[in-house]
């Protein structure tokens, strides 16, 4: 059985083989869409134009669109950097490229509300481009430089991955969510568990995870190496999309999922056997019980990023939060300007600003430490976004413990790590 990345990129390949593809095989393929950031996006112009190949971007193309995002540095904390996002304006202007400005939000989140459809083959000068696989988008990170390569001739080459299927049993409990459930995966699979493999979710407990949890739990797979992490197209799938999208999904979504047998290449997890976990420094899939870690004292808690900045996660946060006041500094930083919005005009964020919350721009914020929330020496803090290596979020020797909405909100109110249960009414 072909698995959901190799039917992708087939339909994907400039030249198929009378055989097909399968597992190992090169293919050069015209993606559907190129992506690039704010950091990403002026490497891969200093490739396009030292190459000379800038002449060749004509984003006014059908295929690839090509997105041009500031969310790394939004808005931009340096003349820097503002000079930086000058310059890809204009190329965006010049070239007719689609442009999300400061505000708009992490690439990620953006691009899964408006842009890529379930069937598409998507690359992105961000590692975290991988997010797209909960909607059955064959989405995986790439270099500028191969970024550049794509703008420039709309094609790029790869490698079909061979599958890793997880299959999914029961439903997450009460005060657990989906970056749990990925936070434990990691544990069994590790940092090199899934190096080039296409992770493909399937199994009953599927219909049971909301599209939130699956955009997070696809989202951290690249921490155990995946090219791509996939989930079918289900009912569930296609009802986020109407709600989201305000339109039916495409026929063919229909198409996108598999059903194997279990075998070497497989694992069975069953989602109620998940408890509210964490991180510990200095990789994510150090993982741990929040009980093993309970009463360590915090010194800065942030809720955002294109792993946990959805509607959701602050809506869970908010749970947490409500008539309580952070012991805490507190951070949020909504993944995008559609996310702030519906925050803003259900009240989530009156709540956590009550809570003594600092609501930051839609973007990535304090995620990846170079602004809006930079830990100190020494500092303990509680994030939930997807990576805590040394020196990720500010000083070497801050040490991150990366965590769900829930137990990161409950580290807020109580100024230190413990189990969120026990403050869900």
């Amino acid at each position: 059985m072909a698995s959901l990345a190799q039917r992708i990129i087939e339909e994907h390949a400039v030249e198929k083989p009378r055989d097909g593809l399968g597992p190992g095989d090169i293919a050069v393929v015209e993606p559907d869409a190129v992506l690039v950031n704010d950091v990403t996006g002026l490497l891969a112009l200093r490739v396009l134009e030292e190459t000379g190949a800038d002449g060749l971007v004509d984003c006014r193309r059908q295929r690839p669109q090509v997105v041009i995002a500031f969310d790394h540095y939004s808005p931009a904390p340096t003349a820097a950097t503002a000079t930086g996002h000058r310059r890809l304006r204009l190329f965006a202007r010049e070239r007719g490229c689609t442009l999300w400005d400061v505000g708009y939000g992490v690439m990620h989140q953006a691009a899964v509300e408006e842009l890529v459809e379930p069937g598409w083959l998507v690359l992105g000068a961000d590692s975290h481009t991988i997010t797209y696989g909960a909607l059955s988008v064959f989405s995986t990170g790439i270099g500028s430089t191969e970024a550049a390569y794509a703008m420039a001739t709309g094609r790029l080459w790869l490698r079909v991955p061979e599958p890793l299927y997880v299959r999914l049993e029961g439903r997450l409990p009460e005060g657990v969510t989906g970056k749990d459930f990925v936070l434990r995966l990691l544990g069994v699979l590790g940092g090199d568990g899934a190096i080039y493999r296409s992770v493909e979710f399937h199994g009953p407990g599927v219909a049971a995870l909301p599209v939130s949890d699956r955009l997070t739990v696809a989202n951290m797979m690249v921490e155990a190496g995946a090219k791509t992490a996939l989930f079918p197209f289900d009912r569930t799938a296609a009802e986020w999309y109407r709600a989201v999208r305000g339109r039916e999904p495409p026929r063919e979504a229909k198409r996108l999922r598999v059903e194997p047998e279990l075998g070497a290449d497989s694992l069975e997890l069953d989602l109620g056997e998940t408890g509210p976990m964490v991180a510990e420094p200095p990789a994510p899939y150090n993982v741990a019980p929040v009980e093993e870690v309970e009463g360590l004292e915090v010194d800065q808690v942030f809720i955002g990023s294109c792993t946990n900045g959805r509607y959701e996660d602050l809506e869970a946060a908010a749970r947490i939060l409500k008539g309580r006041r952070a012991r805490t500094r507190l951070i949020v930083a909504p993944a995008s300007r559609r996310v702030y919005e519906k925050a803003l005009r259900t009240g989530l964020l009156e709540i956590l600003h009550e809570a003594g919350a600092v609501i930051a721009p839609p973007g990535c914020a304090a995620c990846f430490g170079a602004h809006m929330g930079v830990a100190g020496e020494g500092e303990v803090v509680v994030s939930t976004s997807n990576r805590n290596f040394p020196g990720r979020m500010g000083a070497p020797s801050a040490r991150v413990y990366l965590a769900s909405p829930y137990t990161a909100a409950a580290a807020a109110a109580e100024g230190r790590i413990v189990d969120p249960r026990g403050l869900l009414s």
